[in-house]
């Protein structure tokens, strides 16, 4: 946080808040009363909540479970991750769960499937303005982060064995049509997250610029990453410049854009999405 202004960081917490009382409207006002269920560890809570509720005599709020659960999560990303990513995180998981709390749930619906969407949307609307600006939900966003860095293949996997579970349960349980009216709204919610944000877990990020030791330094400075560097010339100017690469995780990409933008706000970058990398890549 020391790197950021106090209003740089205050828009922060604005969007943060923002998303967190987006995707507690989104379970409270749509999901929770259709019995769909959301993506990740909201999903498991709202389902361990409903499955308590119902076979024991205990009643345990979902906005509770899922803050629970977020706290082993929590200790694992300030020690594997990084003490600001996991603060902002958890200020996100603790407004979420506050507004779950708040927020009445709604008991009557009249479409299911419409209730599903909306949901889904929502939830991902929430989601997705929550990575834009460098912090997460939560969940299985630190979990993906921390095997990002342990392992150069996609967690998508896990994303989905996780969903699964809760998929099949609450097909198991309550029916298999709410089953498919989860996975509607996880794909939904999916689908717009990718358009907000990212799909890919990680980037390349290629600078051209003319401050390529200062923006090295800073960059070392705020990101554990290697950085190849290229000599480049413009075409048209024949300016003599440089082309730095970097590949990142998408969770990285918001403190870079803000490195580059305070040591050259002139320079020109490109983002690609990458599929694979081979090779050295830096983990922890």
């Amino acid at each position: 946080m020391r790197h950021q202004s106090i209003w740089e960081v205050i828009k922060k917490l604005l969007v943060i808040i923002a998303g967190a009382i987006l995707v507690a409207v989104a379970m409270n006002y749509f999901l929770i009363p259709a019995n769909v269920y959301a993506s990740g560890f909201a999903g498991a809570s709202q389902l361990l909540s409903k499955v308590i509720s119902q076979f024991t005599p205990l009643n345990v709020s979902t906005g509770f479970l899922l803050f629970l659960f977020n706290i082993p999560v929590a200790v694992l990303g300030w020690f594997k991750v990084g003490k600001t990513f996991t603060v902002y995180s958890f200020i996100s998981v603790a407004v979420t769960s506050l507004f779950l709390e708040i927020i009445p749930v709604k008991t009557q619906t009249a479409d299911i499937m419409l209730y599903a969407v909306f949901g889904g949307v929502i939830t991902a609307i929430g989601i997705g303005i929550t990575l834009k600006v460098g912090a997460s939900t939560g969940g299985l966003d630190i979990i993906s982060m921390i095997l990002s860095r342990m392992s150069d293949k996609s967690v998508g996997t896990y994303f989905f064995i996780l969903n699964a579970i809760i998929i099949m349960t609450a097909g198991a349980l309550y029916g298999w049509d709410k089953a498919l009216y989860t996975l509607l709204s996880v794909y939904a919610s999916t689908r717009v997250i990718d358009a907000i944000h990212t799909r890919h877990q990680k980037l390349t990020v290629m600078i051209v610029t003319k401050k390529a030791s200062e923006l090295k330094e800073a960059i070392y400075k705020r990101l554990v990453r290697g950085i190849t560097m290229v000599p480049a010339k413009g075409a048209f100017s024949n300016q003599e410049k440089d082309m730095m690469m970097i590949v990142i995780t998408r969770y990285e990409l918001y403190e870079l854009e803000h490195v580059i933008k305070e040591v050259d706000p002139e320079a020109f970058t490109n983002v690609v999405e990458t599929a694979a990398v081979f090779g050295f890549f830096r983990k922890d």
